[in-house]
């Protein structure tokens, strides 16, 4: 374990089970040719609930079910995935399989209906084989591992994603893991992207709503692949209680600490997909200081971070700076370029809106590590914010021009 900054410590192995009374499992049910492509997390017993779904106005069936659910109790025991079909785009057909999803595992579970959540990810547009989910939920159990889950929930993602960290609370030892998924048609505001966090601390739903909001703003709602939002994504986040603490909400002395850490495993989720965006060799981190506030700083990160200009460069390890400004100027948030500085890492580009005279052959160097950091300095201002993506390759093109075929 290391130890973080607000005296939390990081698992180096967590998975969305490390928190006690958790289980999850994967199974292959027939939707991909023979990886794992069915999976499932359980709780000992109902959980608080809070979720934050896509903004794209074809919103899946899954994700309508799931939202109606939780809305009713703020409770979730249960979540079931699939992936390679997104069950979106399928009419009341698809809504039809949703709910028959959402019956059979709480059957299976012996849960109650209304505390099971769905979701689905994969190829838009075509109706779910339901023998296939049928086979799926018969093998609930048999497969159990957090990994086989985090396994199951992948599409043209290359590496699982999941974490875990721990926090002292009132004297007890809390837990959060997380595991995700994505790789493409990721952008802010929701992304083709699926992420559970679950955790053994008693939280008030209503809290745990407010602050799942709040942390996805600076988290994953600030990454970005290719600029495309899809129809699928959520992040669900579950609070059994087993750990028996004073109920946390805004008014808990240990509330701030809780919060800080759902940000810290939201965050590194929400790096660990921009970092596998799809045909990406580099994770690229903008970082925006100086603005007038948070807000026009998270829009300008996004900016250039969005930038297909600014992407490519960083593939070639081109230290074009000229990229970076024009997406700092259109962002249309207030600034003025004659204060603008840029920096590639450590090394100074642009001063008050002026050129420096750099090493462009150290510029190139530095941007052929994997990690590349941009800064920029608006000088407008004490509010900061900071987003997250990589580069664009030609195996993104190659990837997508035959994702269906």
């Amino acid at each position: 374990m290391t130890e973080s900054k607000i005296k939390m410590q990081l698992l180096e192995d967590g998975h969305v089970t490390s928190p006690k009374g958790f289980s999850a499992g994967g199974v292959h049910c027939g939707l991909r040719k023979s990886k794992l492509d069915f999976g499932w997390i359980h709780s000992e017993n109902p959980a608080s609930a809070a979720g934050v779904y896509t903004l794209n106005a074809f919103q899946a069936a899954p994700l309508k079910v799931t939202k109606n659910s939780i809305q009713k109790d703020n409770l979730i025991q249960t979540v079931v995935v699939n992936s390679a079909n997104a069950n979106s785009c399928t009419g009341e057909q698809g809504y039809s399989d949703a709910l028959m999803m959402q019956k059979m595992a709480a059957e299976k579970m012996e849960v109650s209906i209304d505390h099971v959540a769905v979701a689905s990810t994969g190829l838009i547009g075509v109706p779910l084989p339901m023998e296939n989910i049928k086979k799926g939920i018969h093998l609930m159990n048999h497969n159990s591992a957090a990994e086989d889950f985090e396994h199951a929930i992948l599409t043209t993602d290359t590496v699982t994603k999941h974490i875990a960290v721990q926090l002292e609370i009132d004297h007890q030892t809390i837990t959060i893991g997380g595991a995700a998924k994505g790789s493409g048609m990721i952008h802010p505001n929701m992304a083709t992207m699926l992420s559970f966090i679950t955790t053994d601390a008693a939280v008030d739903p209503d809290s745990l709503q407010l602050a799942l909001r709040e942390v996805t703003n600076k988290s994953f709602n600030m990454i970005t692949v290719d600029g495309d939002c899809s129809t699928n994504d959520m992040v669900l986040v579950l609070a059994n209680g087993q750990q028996k603490n004073t109920l946390l909400n805004e008014s808990h002395p240990d509330w701030t600490a809780f919060k800080a850490a759902l940000q810290f495993v939201s965050e590194e989720l929400a790096k660990m997909i921009a970092r596998d965006g799809e045909g990406a060799t580099k994770l690229v981190e903008v970082h925006v200081k100086g603005a007038p506030s948070e807000t026009a700083a998270g829009y300008v990160a996004k900016a250039v971070i969005s930038s297909n200009l600014v992407k490519t460069a960083v593939y070639g390890a081109d230290p074009n700076w000229g990229r970076i400004v024009c997406a700092v100027g259109y962002s249309e948030q207030p600034l003025d370029p004659e204060k603008v500085c840029v920096s590639l890492g450590d090394i100074d580009v642009v001063k008050d809106g002026l050129p420096l005279d750099f090493d462009e052959a150290e510029g190139k160097a530095y941007l052929e590590n994997k990690t590349v950091k941009l800064q920029i300095d608006l000088q407008n201002g004490t509010n900061e914010a900071t987003a997250w993506g990589c580069d664009l390759t030609y195996d993104y093109v190659k990837i997508n021009a035959s994702y269906r075929t």
